[in-house]
């Protein structure tokens, strides 16, 4: 269903019920404390099987200094770290890229990967870039000797990790001349970390000795200068760092439309509850939740290895997401591309058919709404003497069938049922449903164009599921037009109108898959023509950003009484941008 206005401000929240049960504090539920509500917890009422448990978790150590790669890992996974990211070279170390002999010397400017296993190097270890070079620098001899290290790092980094992941850290939007160096044919993931706050800027707004104002940017312009510069590679996407302050709500959901791959978390912005175990706040617990819950991100801890309570930060944002996670029977199909179904056209198969029968309350909504008319079409003096006729235009496999007849019962009126179905293989399962469970019904079944169709009654109420994703683009209006010519004169549609909602978004997952569709083998030549720009398809958008809310955009009315039936439409709309953000397309 399409969002309305009135649901905007839910848009990025998934619903879900909640039973809140009374509980022991124990050694064992010592998460539970602190920030929660006291002696409650939240657990979704959604029982979860054996065949329905909540996805694992990643979480990775960032550490900054590595003397011992291997015992670096095992000591890792005895605190429940699934992987270790570690820098490429030592921060203090200055390589010489020009004068010899020291050029040759550090020839030799980090650990050999022989220490590892490729499997090993691929999913257990991230590396990172060094931080503390300045590649887009205004001294020359500064900029040239970052261009050289970072080329040196990225290409020993994609060496180790093959396919796997490569760390950069982002310190300012000026950073066209990085981007050159580090995004070009990468092989792997490479992991832009970005502060979700500006850092140096949170600080100075606290501190006296700071007389001029800090000029603040906002970390996602950082990120959308980075990822353009790339050509909005695929291959690069954002480690987002969460910080101790936490920015406005439409900022947070600015961040949902882009590619989080990882979430990087300080131990710092723990807090610690009455049981001396480290804790988030509510806040960053929502955070959490909600960027695992609609990116899948993995994670990755900022931690001093030496720290006693290391296992606990790993087991409690474990616990927080295990404790918080809702099955989604859409995972596995969210943020894909699917061509508009032509029913007019083309024959549905059968998968398609139990795909949408997959939705019962749909069905019990049209089941109340033709009870409902049968009520108030027909008094209770006329029961046993008047007869409703009810035509189903596109039967489908029978849910729609199914629907009126149990409304019949229901409501103790009388039907007869046409149904009226183009697809000849759909014809076959209606043709067994009527023979083995509807014989004792009044159902006839009509194998036509319901626009063709030549019935020898009027009916009462004409009963359709023609709307598409965007309620006329698969010709409900063009198909009900040619089918309403069955009605009586005071006969019903169900449904009667139809409108399509519209709003902006931004979504770079999307973007980038039907960018993907048409581009020269040769990248200097890339065109990306509006045949997939300028295209509609189907999706169900989890990585998107809404900029606005949606507006009402086309109305369609059923029965049309109109003299000269005319369904073309054109419309303006006007939307605004809170934010600063890259507009893809429309929802």
């Amino acid at each position: 269903p399409h969002q309305t206005p009135k649901d905007f401000d839910s848009r990025h929240k998934t619903q879900k019920r909640v039973l809140v049960a009374h509980v022991k504090l124990t050694p064992e539920n010592r998460f539970r404390s602190g920030s929660l509500p006291q002696n409650r917890i939240v657990i979704a009422a959604r029982k979860m099987t054996e065949n329905s448990k909540a996805p694992t978790v990643c979480v990775s150590l960032y550490l900054d200094t590595v003397y011992e790669l291997e015992t670096a890992i095992e000591e890792a996974a005895r605190s429940n770290f699934q992987s270790i990211t570690i820098p490429m070279v030592h921060r203090r170390f200055e390589r010489e890229f020009v004068e010899e002999p020291l050029k040759t010397a550090h020839q030799c400017f980090t650990r050999s990967d022989l220490l590892l296993t490729s499997g090993q190097w691929l999913n257990r270890v991230i590396c990172r870039l060094s931080n503390n070079v300045d590649c887009d620098s205004a001294d020359g001899d500064v900029r040239k000797q970052g261009e050289a290290t970072m080329r040196q790092e990225i290409s020993y980094a994609e060496h180790l990790v093959q396919t796997g992941y490569v760390m950069v850290r982002l310190k300012s939007g000026n950073c066209a001349n990085l981007a050159r160096v580090v995004g070009h044919g990468l092989k792997g993931i490479l992991l832009a970390e970005v502060p979700m706050v500006d850092l140096k800027a949170a600080q100075a707004t606290w501190r006296a000795d700071v007389e001029e104002d800090v000029s603040v940017e906002d970390p996602w312009n950082w990120w959308n200068n980075f990822r353009s510069y790339v050509d909005h590679d695929t291959h690069v996407k954002v480690a987002l760092e969460f910080t101790a302050d936490i920015p406005k709500k439409e900022e947070i959901y600015r961040w949902l439309g882009e590619p989080v791959d990882a979430i990087v978390i300080s131990s710092s912005i723990f807090l610690t509850n009455s049981n001396n175990y480290p804790v988030l706040s509510k806040a960053h617990q929502e955070l959490l939740v909600l960027f695992h819950r609609t990116l899948g991100c993995h994670f990755i801890l900022k931690a001093n290895p030496e720290d006693k309570r290391l296992v606990h930060y790993s087991d409690y944002i474990k616990y927080i997401l295990k404790a918080n996670y809702v099955k989604d029977p859409m995972t596995g199909y969210d943020d894909l591309l699917e061509i508009p179904l032509q029913p007019l056209y083309d024959n549905l198969d059968s998968f398609t058919y139990e795909v949408f029968e997959k939705d019962p309350v749909k069905y019990i909504l049209y089941q109340n709404a033709i009870e409902q008319a049968l009520r108030d079409r027909v008094p209770t003096a006329e029961l046993d003497t008047r007869t409703s006729i009810i035509m189903v235009v596109g039967g489908g496999r029978g849910p729609l069938v199914r629907a009126t007849i149990n409304a019949s019962i229901k409501s103790k009126r009388k039907v007869k049922v046409y149904v009226i179905e183009k697809n000849p293989n759909a014809i076959v399962t209606l043709s067994a449903l009527i023979r083995e469970l509807w014989r004792d019904r009044n159902v006839e079944l009509i194998s036509t164009d319901m626009r063709e169709f030549e019935p020898p009654e009027k009916a009462d109420i004409l009963v359709s599921e023609l709307l598409g994703s965007f309620g006329d683009n698969e010709l409900s209006p063009e198909c009900l037009d040619g089918a309403q010519k069955h009605l009586k004169p005071d006969g019903i549609s169900i449904p009667c109108k139809s409108t399509s909602y519209l709003n902006p978004v931004m979504t770079t997952k999307i973007y980038n898959q039907i960018r993907s569709l048409e581009k020269s083998p040769h990248a200097k030549d890339r065109i990306v023509t509006s045949r997939y720009m300028e295209g509609s398809y189907v999706a169900y958008l989890k990585n998107v950003y809404h900029i606005d809310a949606p507006q009402p955009l086309f109305e369609f009315v059923h029965p049309n009484p109109a003299p000269i039936i005319d369904n073309s439409r054109s419309a303006c709309l006007t939307f605004k941008a809170s934010l600063a953000c890259v507009m893809h397309g429309f929802t």
